[in-house]
């Protein structure tokens, strides 16, 4: 199995997989989507996660998982909410040691109880009861 890392497969921008660019990130498909119109939002430098990005490097994501979103709901209008996430380590689940943004867009039904979100990331966590 070919390492994604070795080289860097977010190094290597490719300008016809684009959906939005800035000095910064780029923003692209999941290779691998949760949902259709999953997409990742990349910084072009190689930093290994989101909390090694400089603060111009977090607001050039940030536009790019907004405008990402807004075009995702102008192509498909059964998206009704989304996921915005990020792994940082290989004990979160990071498998490519560049930092990308998973932006997910959520359907009504796409599962059958949606309560806790990201919170699945530990399955056993997701659904909870509030107190009193």
């Amino acid at each position: 199995m070919k390492d994604p890392n070795n080289p860097c497969i977010f190094c290597k921008v490719i300008k016809e997989e684009l959906k939005f660019e800035n000095e910064l990130a780029y923003s692209s498909s999941d290779s691998y989507p949760i949902s259709k119109f999953h997409s990742l939002i990349i910084p072009k430098r190689h930093v290994e996660n989101y909390f090694d990005l400089i603060n111009d490097e977090i607001l050039a994501c940030n536009e790019l998982i907004l405008k990402t979103k807004e075009k995702i709901l102008k192509e498909d209008p059964s998206v009704k909410g989304f996921n915005v996430g990020t792994n940082a380590g290989n004990v979160a689940g990071q498998s490519i040691m560049h930092c990308h943004i998973h932006l997910i867009p959520r359907r009504e039904g796409d599962v059958e109880n949606p309560q806790g979100g990201v919170r699945s990331v530990i399955p056993l966590k997701q659904h909870y009861t509030r107190k009193s």
